[in-house]
């Protein structure tokens, strides 16, 4: 037993001299949860989350349909970041970025970085070399379906490729989820519901981009309008729902509402 106990000893020195301290460790030396959070700026979700905010060092996918907040979410979450002294990037794949909108809503836009990426390589590439500074606490890419590849971009209209997203998705997702954990930067794909034609049973909702974030997100939250808010006939904000489908962190299913007021 004492050359066994000798042999693993030796063994795990060996790995911490290639690898790095902690490389390997016992499940109960490590402190609960000891990565840390960003708040979501609503106390519902924070609470619904179990830790308080978005897990630091994960991969999170905010989901939902058009115009449901999601963005908006993102927004938020980017601003608690930044009062807490955090920087900021936000991949705009879509180009939608709307500059006046996010300040409205507390983000410092003069520190927030922002890149428009023409593929879907490109802009996994620079979350990665982002990711990889250990400079960013909040990288946010807007959405997992505007991330298209090249060969998609260079190719005729009518020219098939399947499964090449999804292809692109897994291979980015094995490279940033170790980094991730190192640098302690949150990673927030925004991503679109889309529904799945002649589904008899079961739910047609599904999300584009394959099944690799579904798995590597530690988080993912559903965004769900509920109502619209109005003052007289016009509308000026939503009632949103927000339910934690996945939770590598806490119990997950719990639920949250709040309002979204514009601007």
């Amino acid at each position: 037993m004492l050359d066994k106990q000798k042999a693993l000893e030796l063994a795990l020195t060996q790995i911490e001299k290639q690898f790095g301290r902690g490389a390997v460790i016992r499940l109960g030396e490590k402190p609960k949860f000891e990565s840390g959070v960003i708040p979501t700026g609503s106390i519902a979700l924070d609470l619904a989350l179990g830790v308080g905010g978005i897990p630091r060092g994960r991969i999170i996918e905010i989901y939902g349909q058009e115009s449901s907040g999601k963005t908006t979410l993102a927004y938020h979450i980017i601003a608690e970041a930044q009062k807490a002294g955090g920087t900021a990037a936000f991949v705009d794949a879509e180009h939608a970025v709307d500059a006046a909108y996010a300040k409205n809503l507390g983000v410092d836009i003069d520190s927030l970085l922002v890149s428009q990426p023409d593929t879907g390589e490109e802009a996994l590439e620079i979350v990665d070399a982002l990711v990889r500074s250990g400079a960013i606490d909040i990288i946010v890419i807007d959405s997992v379906a505007a991330l298209v590849p090249k060969a998609e971009i260079d190719g005729e209209m009518g020219d098939s490729f399947v499964g090449l997203q999804a292809r692109l998705m897994s291979q980015a997702m094995r490279k940033l989820s170790g980094v991730l954990s190192k640098s302690k930067t949150v990673a927030i794909f925004i991503n679109q519901l889309r529904e799945k034609v002649g589904i008899m049973f079961g739910n047609p909702e599904v999300t584009p981009g394959g099944r690799a974030l579904k798995f590597y997100s530690s988080v993912r939250l559903d965004v769900r309008r509920v109502e619209t808010i109005k003052e007289g006939t016009e509308s000026v904000g939503n009632r949103t729902k927000v339910k934690v489908v996945k939770n590598k962190v806490a119990p997950p299913f719990r639920e949250a509402e709040f309002d979204i007021i514009y601007g």
